[in-house]
């Protein structure tokens, strides 16, 4: 496992680290004793970054984490995130004392004094303007519940909106295969602005393993069903926006020009730690071996310019014109 510096944190974090959306929820099937043996295991391989947020299964995920502490003398970051528990979900929500009442809920999942990294979870682009909110923020930092903050975004547009606050310590952004504008427009920003890059998204909601197809089915309580469209949430968010058919071709494509030693999904995130402006990238995994194929890209050997001019290609050909506008 390689690591990298997350930004203005300082925390040397692991490049493959956890996202832990699917063993919270909204992904079929979860099993919480499985999901225990895939954050063991992702300790194992070297992984001490885990992303989550207080929606996971309402907390789920986070008492997973709790657990995960608990039984191991491990040292290792959480991120989690706050703002989705608003209902409705508006910027006038969005204040000190709802997203710090957020905050104590965290803490008690956690069961912890203070989180490591608390990210602002997608809020609407008008906060990016609010700058009381920010400022609040930096008041909860002074008091000690948490150590840095940061912001999970929708867009480019927002991501370099936020990094203008000078204590906004991370962005968490989407960024794969399927969605190259981070890279050409944002990450130089960030870099000189010493904000950590936290992709997640990194397979495009599974659709860069490969081992999807036409008639693939999804449960109903998996994202992947329900939110084709950003029924329930943005629509980015499910397949990186990709129209799942458009995508499938794609995949195809990308599918001859990946490594032989490596599977699909390895290459799709080999490719995301090619950019050095990346702190980490967060690919969920609900079962150990998942854990196992995720870990293995960090050790693999740098993608050639020209795997990496044919992944632009084949982006330029199925995917840009539908996509790159829009996030």
């Amino acid at each position: 496992m390689n690591y990298r510096l997350l930004g203005k944190t300082g925390y040397k974090i692991s490049e493959i680290s956890f996202g832990s959306w699917a063993i919270g929820g909204t992904w079929g099937n979860v099993d919480d004793s499985t999901s225990m043996k895939a954050l063991e295991k992702a300790l194992e391989m070297g992984i001490n970054f885990f992303d989550t947020a207080d929606v996971y299964g309402d907390g789920r995920s986070e008492k997973l984490l709790s657990k995960l502490s608990k039984s191991t003398k491990e040292n290792f970051y959480i991120a989690t995130k706050a703002g989705r528990r608003l209902n409705p979900h508006t910027l006038e929500g969005y204040t000190k004392e709802n997203i710090e009442s957020f905050i104590d809920r965290s803490l008690k999942n956690l069961d912890v004094d203070k989180l490591d990294l608390l990210q602002l979870h997608c809020p609407p682009t008008a906060v990016y303007d609010n700058e009381s909110l920010f400022s609040g923020m930096d008041e909860i930092v002074k008091k000690g519940k948490i150590a840095h903050y940061g912001v999970s975004v929708e867009t480019v547009e927002e991501a370099l909106k936020a990094i203008t606050y000078p204590n906004v310590s991370t962005v968490q952004i989407i960024y794969n295969m399927f969605r190259f504008k981070p890279s050409e427009v944002f990450f130089k920003k960030a870099k000189e602005n010493n904000v950590g890059i936290i992709v997640r998204v990194p397979l495009a909601s599974g659709l860069l393993t490969g081992k999807m197809k036409k008639d693939t089915t999804f449960q109903d309580d998996d994202h992947r069903k329900f939110n084709r469209n950003g029924e329930a949430f943005d629509r980015g968010e499910t397949f990186s926006g990709v129209d799942y058919e458009l995508g499938l071709k794609a995949v195809e494509e990308l599918s001859k020009i990946k490594p032989e030693d490596c599977t699909m999904a390895q290459f799709a995130l080999k490719w995301i730690l090619m950019e050095d402006a990346v702190s980490c990238t967060i690919p969920g995994a609900k079962t150990p071996e998942q854990v196992v194929q995720n870990t293995a890209s960090s050790d693999m050997p740098p993608l050639s310019e020209k795997q990496m001019e044919e992944v632009k290609n084949i982006y330029d050909k199925y995917i840009r014109n539908s996509v790159h506008q829009l996030w």
